[in-house]
This record gives C-alpha cells, sequence and structure tokens, in this order.
C-alpha cells in the first residue's frame, strides 16, 4: 500500500472508531442505572435476609442461568421459534389488509372496525379457546402471536398510506403515472417510517403473545418453563426465564432497529 492510500485511510478509520466510541458512550447512563438497581437488589436482600424462594439476588439468578442454560436455551429456542413464525404471519397479514383499508372505502368501512374491536378482547381469554380447537402444540401459540401483533402493523401503515401528500399524488397523475406507480413509488416509501414504527411495536408484543400462550397451555417454551417452576417454589428459575425473555425481546426490536435505520437512510440523510 503506497503512502498516499494509507494517509488517506487513516482518517476513516479516526471517524469510524469515533462513531463506535460515541455510540458505546450513549449507552452508558442506561449501563449505569442497570447496575445501580441490580446492585440495590443484590444488597437490600442480603441484608434483610429475604428468603432465596421469595425474592432471589442478582448473584443466585445469574448462576441459575448459567446452571440451567442448556434448560433455558432450549425453550428460548422453542418460544423464539413462536414469536418469529407468528411476527412473520402478522406482517404479511397486516400489510395485505392494511393496503387494503387503505384503498378500498368498502373495507375500511366493513373490516377495519373488527380489526379495532379484535384489540378490545383480552388475549388471555381467547387463548384456551384456541387451546381446545387446535391443541398444545406450537400453532396455537403461533397464532396468539399472529393476532396480538398484526394490529400495530395494520394502524400505522394505513396512517402512513394516507398521510401521502395530495399535491404529490395529482402531481404523479398529471405526469401519466399509474395507480401501481403511484403506489411504489410514492405511497409506499412515504409510509415506510410508519410501517417500521408498527413493526418494532409488533415485534416486542409478540414476546408477549408468546408467553401468554405457553403460560394458559404448552408442552414447552420459557413461558410454560415459568408456569411450571413457579409453584414448586423455583424462583430464580422464573428470573432466569425472565432475563432470557427481556434479552430476547431487546435482540429482536434492535434488529429491527437495524433494519429500520437501512431502510430509512435516505430519509436521514436528507433530515440532516
Amino acid at each position: 500500500m503506497s503512502q498516499t492510500a494509507q494517509t488517506a485511510r487513516e482518517p476513516r478509520v479516526s471517524v469510524y472508531l469515533s462513531a463506535i466510541l460515541r455510540r458505546l458512550l450513549g449507552w452508558l447512563p442506561a449501563v449505569i442505572f442497570a447496575g445501580g438497581v441490580v446492585g440495590i437488589w443484590e444488597i437490600w436482600v442480603r441484608a434483610f435476609d429475604v428468603q432465596r424462594w421469595l425474592l432471589p439476588p442478582p448473584s443466585i439468578i445469574a448462576r441459575e442461568i448459567w446452571d440451567s442454560r442448556a434448560l433455558l436455551t432450549e425453550h428460548a429456542w422453542i418460544t423464539l421459534q413462536e414469536i418469529l413464525i407468528g411476527f412473520g404471519l402478522a406482517a404479511g397479514i397486516g400489510v395485505l389488509l392494511a393496503i387494503g383499508i387503505a384503498y378500498s372505502k368498502t373495507l375500511e368501512r366493513s373490516i377495519y372496525p373488527f380489526v379495532i374491536g379484535s384489540q378490545m378482547i383480552p388475549m388471555i381469554t381467547i387463548a384456551p379457546l384456541l387451546l381446545v380447537w387446535v391443541g398444545p402444540q406450537m400453532t396455537s401459540k403461533i397464532i396468539v402471536v399472529a393476532l396480538i401483533s398484526f394490529f400495530p402493523i395494520v394502524v400505522n401503515l394505513v396512517d402512513g398510506l394516507k398521510s401521502t401528500d395530495t399535491d404529490m399524488v395529482n402531481m404523479f397523475r398529471t405526469l401519466g403515472a399509474s395507480r401501481w406507480q403511484i403506489f411504489t413509488k410514492l405511497q409506499m416509501p412515504n409510509s415506510l417510517p410508519y410501517l417500521l414504527s408498527g413493526l418494532k411495536i409488533a415485534i416486542v408484543v409478540a414476546v408477549i403473545g408468546a408467553v401468554i400462550g405457553e403460560w394458559v397451555g404448552a408442552t414447552g417454551g420459557l413461558g410454560w418453563l415459568m408456569r411450571l417452576s413457579a409453584p414448586q417454589f423455583l424462583t430464580a428459575r422464573v428470573f432466569a426465564a425472565i432475563v432470557v425473555l427481556t434479552v430476547m425481546g431487546i435482540a429482536l426490536f434492535a434488529v429491527v432497529g437495524v433494519v429500520e435505520r437501512w431502510l430509512l437512510r435516505h430519509y436521514s440523510r436528507a433530515s440532516q
């Protein structure tokens, strides 16, 4: 490598390292807060001699995570499959339904009220019925995840499609664009931030839906493991499952966030 090329590369490396350092420092307050909460929890439980079956200290929970890592991994994989498949179904059905509602007054008046009304029914009451109809296998949990996570996708995308500037639509029509071209070149790109916001909400509630389905009745999964462990006073294992679920939810949310930043990179540049 020539001296000139190496000199030109050094500023780029420096900028890249600086960006990583700024990102890490941005997470520092959250790390300090979490460390403080864990520290206070540990000291308080030990200082007041709280029974471990009632509230185990974080050190015992960490040990349980390590000791039961094979068990937790096995059931976390089951829950993750339910989340991803249910979320995928919710995304596919939600996008198609939102497009139909946004473009058809008939569908909006006939289906949209039922979409909203479906969220008024507590999912904890639907899960037992699905257990009877479908059985305790993974299918019933996937349906619960899809039902609980499709709503934010539909609502956000409908709002995004309807938020397109009417003047821009008229200009496209004046230039001879077809309805499909208006949709793909204008309306869908305009509604993309709305859709991705809905997906971020949906992936979080999908985790909740999987746990609800497993709690009501299942043959595996972290929700099932918690329900089985609580009556046996294996409180540390319950907390260990909660920690794994939390990490899983944060990781899935972060993945959708990365996809959002990549898809909206042009939006970000435009706003700078």
